[in-house]
């Protein structure tokens, strides 16, 4: 079967049906900008939970943490596909499974998962921001959500954004996680190819395409990476004249 990788008859029809690839490609794209904004704002939510001084709102960061830390992605899938169509008909009432279409379960899978990373990143650049800087926006008439919207949150983008960029890398592979529930991404219509037509060319295109979202990603993280580490320049102001005796 290994041959057959170089037999150009297999590589010309494999683009003769690059149309079931690209649509996997822009499915899995779609898939990925939804995660990762739910991502995002459920676990900005849940950073801040874990920072606060409410044992409640700490207590649901850490549950929540744990439990999509301490479970697999495709179970966790899996469990939605299979019994989300049924306690949706128990919430509706309605007399059958209430079907989830996989663009859904998708999103909601990759962003309720990586939200539990996304708090506990948020958590550590919260906490690396002076206690004082909180105090100092209450004191000042801010709310504690104003504080940390405007005051808290902006300071930890230096320390943030890397392993923020990292965990979207993350997640568009783990978009991969829907082809085991006939999802439509790109990995989904790449096992379909290659389980119709034999071709393990199929499997090579679609890691091709998964690098030309993650590289960039890839990329991105290292220059962050790099350029967090770099001590900060001083801000060049105007040379004070001295005055005259």
């Amino acid at each position: 079967m290994l041959d057959g990788l170089f037999d150009p008859l297999r590589w010309q029809r494999t683009f003769q049906n690059m149309d079931g690839f690209w649509q996997g490609f822009g499915f899995t794209i779609q898939v990925s900008l939804a995660g990762l904004l739910v991502s995002l704002l459920l676990g900005i939510l849940l950073g801040v939970f874990a920072t606060t001084q409410s044992k409640v709102l700490r207590a649901i960061n850490r549950v929540y943490v744990e439990f999509f830390q301490n479970t697999p992605l495709p179970v966790q899938v899996f469990f939605a596909y299979m019994a989300g169509p049924m306690v949706l008909q128990a919430i509706t009432g309605a007399a059958s499974p209430v079907r989830i279409s996989s663009f859904t379960l998708g999103v909601m899978g990759v962003g309720l998962y990586h939200a539990a990373y996304v708090s506990e990143v948020i958590r550590t650049g919260i906490e690396s921001v002076p206690r004082g800087q909180m105090e100092a926006a209450l004191s000042q008439g801010f709310t504690r959500v104003q504080a940390y919207w405007y005051v808290i949150l902006p300071q930890t983008m230096r320390v943030i954004l890397p392993p923020l960029c990292n965990q979207a890398l993350n997640l568009v592979k783990n978009t991969s996680v829907l082809a085991l529930i006939a999802g439509g991404d790109l990995m989904y219509n790449a096992d379909s190819y290659v389980s119709t037509y034999g071709y393990l060319q199929g499997y090579i295109v679609a890691c091709v395409l998964y690098f030309l979202i993650c590289f960039p990603l890839a990329a991105l993280v290292r220059y962050l990476e790099h350029r967090s580490k770099q001590p900060r320049k001083p801000k060049k102001g105007p040379i004070p004249v001295e005055a005259e005796a």
